[in-house]
């Protein structure tokens, strides 16, 4: 029986599967049947590039958004992901999401023309799903183009096919407004943590949270603040 261990699969190196109940090797050609929806199990290794989560002693390698890699425990920890099972000529792979709404969202964006898996992953590592469902609807192309390897006019694009598509979806975003309410001191200091490395929409979350309870006058006072809560 082939134990695998890693999961994507490259069909160039493995001309055939075996099943996992009885041992019937699977022509390499059928593996776009194999579909996986939902992996239970524990996290062995986390990084930012993919995880591979353990379910009953086979290593799944899976790349998820890091929406979800910021909420997951550490290594040792039991994990359940929502699965997106891309099948290509050359390889299987999984994209793994902590919730529904963010796994919605990348099968949304991965439809629309020119937008591949990569980049769908990109969204929600830039933005919440509620965020992003915000963005498109206000055709906030400032916003959605603000993602890392999304130009104005793929922002723009993004919007013209999913605006109608979207507006059905019961995903609704934790900061609407905010980017139009934000002031000058709070864009710089959203700014400067996003240049120490802080995902963006967990510093949005932080720094709406602070103005809400009373907003700092001092750049320095806000940024200490926000440290604080990104730190806890």
């Amino acid at each position: 029986m082939c134990a695998l261990k890693n999961v994507a699969l490259s069909t160039r190196r493995l001309q055939v599967l075996y099943d996992a109940v009885n041992g019937v090797p699977i022509s390499y050609n059928l593996i776009g049947l194999i579909m996986f929806a939902q992996l239970t199990g524990t996290l062995i290794h986390k990084s930012t590039e993919y995880l591979i989560v353990d379910v009953g002693g086979v290593g799944y390698q899976v790349q998820v958004p890091l929406s979800t890699y910021y909420e997951l425990g550490d290594e040792g920890a039991s994990v359940s992901l929502r699965i997106y099972t891309a099948v290509r000529q050359e390889a299987i792979t999984l994209y793994g999401f902590l919730t529904e709404d963010e796994k919605t969202i990348f099968t949304r964006v991965i439809q629309v023309s020119g937008i591949g898996p990569k980049m769908g992953i990109g969204v929600l590592s830039g933005l919440s799903a509620g965020e992003f469902v915000d963005a498109v609807i206000r055709a906030d192309v400032r916003r959605i183009s603000g993602v890392p390897g999304i130009g104005k006019k793929t922002a723009e694009r993004i919007i013209l096919e999913l605006k109608d598509k979207i507006k059905s979806l019961s995903i609704s975003g934790d900061f609407k407004g905010l980017e139009a309410a934000s002031s000058p001191l709070q864009e710089d200091v959203i700014s400067a943590l996003i240049n120490l490395g802080y995902q963006k929409n967990r510093i949005e979350k932080a720094v709406a949270e602070i103005v809400r309870e009373k907003t700092p006058e001092r750049f320095d006072d806000l940024l200490r603040k926000a440290l604080r809560k990104l730190s806890s």
